[in-house]
Order: structure tokens, then C-alpha cells, then sequence
């Protein structure tokens, strides 16, 4: 038996008596403020300019199925190439209750929203999980990829502003995490599905019907644990926007997919966070293969060898030493994971260190590693939800987190007020083009949240446009190196567009821009000026 299950067996006997991965942590103790000034403001402006939707799941104020329970992403992406990131929100339905809930899709004029979800075909009413977007057909348009519990759906751009549903297989499975990539470097998109676990509601028991249908006592829908496993398919894209499984792993439950090189060796590795099992490291072999690396990797548990109730991912370069790093989201009672790269692909487990160890008690979801302030730190942003609605002494609706990057490898919460909500999907973009990151919300039941960064910093900034999924790009200015990465999906089921923002603080100047390419091509780039938008395309760099 592997040292892994051994460990998660372990784990597992001691927290048997419940469906969710919990720790019962503590918080940690906080540091004292450190005074320095932060010039934020977010403000929701969803219904002011325009985001009119009602997201639904299952019942309201009883959740007898998890099926009901985990919501869904959200995404900007830009589908019809305007320069301005448009809003796609999946949304999930009222299970047997016929044709109720639907995607929507807002088109951005110029910072306001326009409901075109039906004039583009989007509008398709299912058990929605998350999306995850990309060109498959190589024809200049986005593609958007919607994963449910039941059949998955590839929307196809039609370049003229709609899209046309793509059949999907339906093997009557729960898929949830999705990403496009390039993962063979042949020039074309490849597709990585998680599937959270095996649901059917005819067999599953009620609540309260088993240990793993309880939550401290009361009784509350059944799983993860108990019910069978999910996993990943891995699809080989053809070019044409068709694409053939290739591989099929099993044994987990699968949330947030994201896919890059995270050890920079040129090819795309894939990570999975996983809800009540060990999150999953799959390392690029070079040969069409990949080898299951979480443990190795330091990735698969928390620093005490315990399987975790992982949700939600982010990517990015904390700590400005040019490698990319990992966070993850956890349920209550455990805190998340920042994962440091220490190099090769290798990781550390930094949380406490870092100051983040401090909100254990919600159920937290979608984050991001964003720099709001623009002082060329990625600061971090954290959304939270309870599963369980009307449950005595457990709130439903939680505060969502900003903590300020301090440098050094430390953190500080700031108290921003950020509104509540029991909220879920999280994306990241500058919907608004004024050189600053704002941030989308799924909020189960309600409306979304668009908060609006009003910051006023003086700090300046660059953003990147052109490569694709899997690309890393690094920005040297000031004295330090930022490292992003281009993401199919990430923060919880989510995607926050193609643009890379780079803060880059009073820097008056950018010294380079190194992309490393998902074909294995590195180019360098030379950039004038600061505060602007740049394209930058493969094959017009040095090398």
C-alpha cells in the first residue's frame, strides 16, 4: 500500500463520523496590524450596472442532496473580442422541478451589462458545476466549457455573437472541475474534467440515515465520504473542436482543476483540489503520460499528513521569486494551504507563517492571489458559504476575506467591509478598463456581487493579452519579478479571462517580459511605458 493511503486511511478513521474532511482548527493567533495605509475600496455595483440574475441550487432552506449543496463558477471572458471582459454565470436548477434556473451571459458595453444569454444560446437550464474556457478550434473566438451533473456542454463561438451547443457524452456522471490544455504541446487545446463523485438520487440515503449523512450531531445530507469516488478524464483535443479520452484516473473527489507547468520544465502539469480525499499533483512525464505526484510534491495533504476538504485553487507568485505557488480552500474547522514552490515543483506548506491560519472557522470557497493596491504584491481575496441552510448555530451566510500582502512571506486581513453571502464561484478581471482588478461572485440564492476596486493608489500597472492557457509570464520592474500564470480555471470552478495584471507599484518603467509559452518556446519581450494594455504573440520575441 502507498505512503499516501496510508496516511489518508489514517485520517480517515479519526474523522470517520461525519461526510466532510474537518480538522476542528483552532484559529491562529493574529499578528498586531501593521499600520501601513491601504487605499481599497470595493464596492458592489452588480445590480447598478446591470448584473440582474438569481442563481439557483436545489431547495432554498434545506439541502437534502449534496447535489444541491456546492453551487457553481462564474467567468469573464471576452467572447466577442472587444476589449471588454463580458460575464458568463453558471447556474444550476431546482432538482425535479422542471425547467427552473439557466446560465446567463452579460455582454459588457463599456462597464455596463446587457442580458444576451438567450440571443446567444447560453441560456441552458441543468445542474450547472463550473466553466472553463479556450479557443478549441483555433478560430480566434473563445470557447466556453460547462461541466454538470448529468451531460457536460461545449459551447462553440460562432464568431458572431452566440454559440452553438456541442454534444457531450453523458455516462450519467457528476462532473464538476474543468481546464483546457495543451498538455502534449502539439498547438492545440486539450481538455481536463475532474468528477466529484458517483450520485445517484434514487440510492443515496436520506439525512441522518448514516455517520456520513451528520454534522456535528445534526442530521444534514449524505457525503462525500461514503458515496463512491469521482476522478478525471483527460480528452486529447483534435483541432476542430472534437476531442478523444485518453486517460481516466479514479479514487478521489475532484473540485478545481488547474492546469500549468509548475515545476518549469516546459510542459503542463495538472492539480486538483479534492474535497475529502487527497488533492491530486499529476506531473507531466513528456510522453503522453503523467504520474500521480501529490504526496511527493507536498500538495496532496495538510502539514499533518490529514486528507483535507479541498475547494478552490489559486495560482501566482506570492512571493515574487519567480515560481509559481499554490492555495487552496478548505471546509470549516481546517485552515487552507499556501503552498510555497520551493523550486522543481516542490512544495511547502506556509500557512501559519504566512498569517492566514486565522478564519479556520467557515467553509471557504472561491480565492485569488490579486494585487489590488497595485504595490506589485499579490494580496489574497477569499469567499466563504456554509453548505448547511437553517442549521442551528451555524450561519449560512459568511463574510468574505482581503488579506494584504505584506512582502516578506507575511499577510494581514484587512477589515474591509465586503459584504456576506454563502458564496462560492470567484473570478477575477478588470471589467471596467480602468487598470485595476475587480472581482465576480456567486452567491447561492441570490444574486451575483460585482465589486468594483475604487482604489485611488498612484501605483501604476501593466496587463498582458495574447498567450493562452497554460503560458507563464513573467514581468521584471522595480527591482522585483512577478510571475502569472494564463488559466483555463481556477479560484472555485471559475475563470477570470486571459489578461494578466501586474502591479507594478512606482515603477516608472518595465525592465522586461519573459513568456514561457505552452509549445516550450521562452521569449522575452521589450515593453515601453507602464499603465496599458500589451498584446504580445508567439514568434515575436527573443529568444
Amino acid at each position: 500500500m502507498s505512503s499516501w493511503i496510508l496516511l489518508w486511511v489514517a485520517g480517515a478513521a479519526i474523522l470517520a463520523g461525519q461526510g466532510m474532511a474537518t480538522q476542528g482548527a483552532a484559529a491562529a493567533a493574529r499578528t498586531k496590524p501593521s499600520g501601513r495605509p491601504f487605499a481599497v475600496k470595493l464596492v458592489d455595483v452588480a445590480a447598478q450596472v446591470g448584473l440582474r440574475a438569481r442563481f439557483v441550487s436545489g431547495g432554498e432552506t434545506a439541502k437534502k442532496y449534496i447535489v444541491e449543496a456546492n453551487g457553481s463558477g462564474v467567468a469573464f471572458v471576452d467572447y466577442d473580442n472587444d476589449g471588454w471582459d463580458d460575464v458568463f454565470l453558471v447556474n444550476g436548477t431546482r432538482f425535479g422541478a422542471g425547467s427552473v434556473g439557466g446560465n446567463y451571459l452579460f455582454r459588457n458595453e463599456k462597464g455596463r451589462f446587457v442580458d444576451v444569454t438567450k440571443a446567444a444560446g447560453m441560456g441552458r437550464v441543468g445542474g450547472g458545476n463550473g466553466a472553463c474556457v479556450g479557443d478549441v478550434d483555433r478560430d480566434g473566438f473563445d470557447d466556453v466549457f460547462v461541466t454538470y451533473w448529468g451531460a457536460n456542454v461545449l459551447f462553440r463561438n460562432t464568431g458572431k455573437g452566440g454559440f452553438r451547443a456541442a454534444a457531450w457524452p453523458d455516462r450519467g456522471e457528476w462532473s464538476t472541475g474543468c481546464s483546457f490544455v495543451d498538455y502534449d504541446r502539439d498547438g492545440g487545446l486539450d481538455l481536463v474534467v475532474s468528477r466529484y463523485l458517483g450520485f445517484d438520487m434514487a440510492k443515496v440515503p436520506l439525512p441522518g440515515a448514516a455517520a456520513n449523512c451528520q454534522w456535528k450531531g445534526a442530521p444534514v445530507f449524505c457525503g462525500p465520504r461514503g458515496l463512491p469516488f469521482g476522478g478525471l478524464t483527460l480528452y486529447k483535443g483534435k483541432g476542430d473542436g472534437t476531442f478523444t479520452e485518453v486517460m481516466r484516473r479514479e479514487g478521489f473527489y475532484g473540485f478545481t482543476a488547474v492546469a500549468v507547468d509548475l515545476n518549469e520544465d516546459g510542459w503542463a502539469d495538472i492539480y486538483v483540489a479534492s474535497d475529502s480525499s487527497p488533492s491530486v499533483m499529476l506531473r507531466n512525464n513528456r510522453d503522453g503520460t503523467f504520474a500521480e505526484l501529490g504526496a511527493e510534491t507536498g500538495v496532496a495533504f495538510n502539514e499533518h499528513g490529514y486528507e483535507q476538504g479541498g475547494m478552490g485553487v489559486a495560482v501566482g507568485d506570492f512571493d515574487n521569486d519567480g515560481r509559481l505557488d499554490l492555495m487552496k480552500t478548505n471546509f470549516a474547522g481546517d485552515y487552507p494551504n499556501l503552498y510555497r514552490n520551493i523550486g522543481g515543483g516542490i512544495f511547502e506548506d506556509v500557512v501559519m507563517k504566512a498569517g492566514l491560519a486565522v478564519n479556520p472557522q467557515y467553509v471557504a470557497w472561491g480565492v485569488g492571489f490579486v494585487d489590488f493596491d497595485n504595490d506589485g504584491w499579490l494580496d489574497v481575496f477569499q469567499v466563504n458559504g456554509h453548505v448547511f441552510p437553517g442549521l442551528a448555530g451555524e450561519a449560512y451566510a459568511n463574510p468574505r476575506f482581503l488579506y494584504r500582502n505584506l512582502g516578506g512571506g507575511k499577510f494581514e486581513e484587512m477589515g474591509l467591509a465586503l459584504g456576506r453571502g454563502s458564496s462560492r464561484g470567484t473570478a477575477f478581471a478588470d471589467f471596467d478598463n480602468d487598470g485595476d482588478v475587480d472581482v465576480l461572485i456567486m452567491n447561492m440564492h441570490e444574486g451575483p456581487s460585482l465589486l468594483r476596486n475604487d482604489s485611488a493608489t498612484g501605483n501604476g500597472w501593466l496587463q498582458i493579452v495574447g498567450p493562452g492557457p497554460g503560458a507563464v509570464v513573467t514581468v521584471d520592474a522595480g527591482g522585483r519579478k512577478q510571475a502569472q500564470a494564463v488559466l483555463s480555471q481556477s479560484s472555485f470552478l471559475s475563470y477570470s479571462g486571459r489578461r494578466l495584471h501586474f502591479g507594478l507599484g512606482k515603477a516608472g518603467k518595465v525592465d522586461g517580459v519573459t513568456v514561457a509559452w505552452p509549445s516550450g518556446r521562452t521569449e522575452k519581450f521589450l515593453v515601453e511605458g507602464v499603465n496599458k494594455l500589451v498584446k504580445l504573440e508567439e514568434g515575436k520575441g527573443t529568444r
